[in-house]
């Protein structure tokens, strides 16, 4: 930790280090969880993560929000939050967004096998509503929303009208209340990414009309993080649905020997730590076609930046395995 906080203040003198895209010293951050958990699963891996940080005093978890439909998915996120000791996190649906589930069945297993009291998707809330609520109720300027999965909430977010809840318009209740917006999606500095290319019309909305920071962890970025195999192997860990989602995946896939890749752990990583010492930034503009590619703008002075490694990513891979295997407190 004292390695880490000595690269942060050499990154601040530097110049390097820019306040919209990095949590202020000693700061809890406030985060908003936006995931499709299910055709992937570094979302179980990233989820795992803001639990354990908010154990250690790193963050306050606001909301856990889908961004995908399938029916069991608010029992999913009930069952994580559940076993990391916080069941009375709010959960959020989307009525209007792709139904996409895991083709392993994972979900299936860890809803028999887990507490939840959440058993159908109509007992969560509307995610655009969730998203509401919340932003509402926190101070100015003090929310960072972490997607790890579509931008269909986000563009609906933004679409949103006044409520009960604030009488501001989505796009003026996100400039009063974000901060920051952490995303793992694209491909820097072009490419064709799922998470962007699956609900394309959302993304392109979302990045012509979101006007606070948005921090991209891009596909090349948790392509060479592999993760899971010692969570497997760890004796120590038993009863834990984090490790049996990995247990039950990884044999499935070839692409997989190594451990999965981490693309949504780098998102929460940085969401939450910062940007630095990890990565450096590069600032600018994400500009997606209809097609689903991306290609990137430089600007110096960008509300958009990406990330570029920094520090080697088997350090990184070992400090999100660490973190992976994080047990609730109890």
């Amino acid at each position: 930790m004292k390695k880490i906080n000595l690269f942060l203040v050499l990154f601040v003198c530097m110049g390097h280090v820019f306040a919209q895209f990095h949590p202020k010293e000693n700061e809890r951050v406030n985060v908003i969880f936006d995931s499709d958990m299910g055709p992937d699963y570094d979302d179980v891996g990233a989820i795992a993560m803001l639990h354990a940080y908010a154990d250690s005093g790193y963050v306050n978890i606001l909301g856990t929000i889908a961004s995908t439909r399938y029916e069991g998915v608010a029992s999913v996120f009930d069952v994580f939050n559940t076993y990391y000791g916080r069941p009375e996190l709010p959960i959020g649906v989307p009525t209007d967004a792709l139904n996409r589930r895991d083709w392993q069945f994972w979900t299936d297993t860890i809803r028999v096998n887990y507490p939840h009291k959440i058993k159908v998707n109509n007992d969560a809330f509307d995610a655009v509503e969730l998203y509401r609520k919340i932003l509402a109720s926190q101070p100015d300027s003090s929310v960072t929303i972490i997607t790890v999965g579509f931008f269909s909430n986000i563009a609906n977010l933004l679409k949103s009208a006044p409520d009960k809840w604030s009488s501001l318009d989505g796009r003026q209740l996100v400039e009063r209340k974000v901060r920051l917006m952490v995303s793992m999606a694209g491909g820097f500095p072009k490419g064709r990414e799922f998470n962007v290319d699956r609900d394309v019309e959302a993304s392109i909305y979302t990045f012509d009309h979101w006007t606070k920071p948005i921090l991209f962890s891009g596909f090349e970025v948790g392509k060479v993080i592999f993760t899971g195999l010692p969570l497997v192997a760890n004796e120590n860990i038993k009863n834990s649905p984090t490790k049996d989602v990995f247990r039950i995946c990884i044999p499935q896939s070839v692409h997989d020997v190594k451990g999965r890749m981490s693309w949504d752990q780098t998102a929460v990583l940085v969401g939450v730590k910062g940007y630095a010492p990890y990565y450096s930034i590069k600032r600018g503009r994400i500009i997606v076609s209809h097609d689903g590619r991306n290609e990137w703008h430089d600007d110096e002075n960008g509300n958009h930046a990406y990330l570029v490694e920094e520090m080697d990513h088997k350090k990184v891979e070992e400090l999100i395995e660490h973190t992976m295997g994080h047990q609730p407190i109890k």
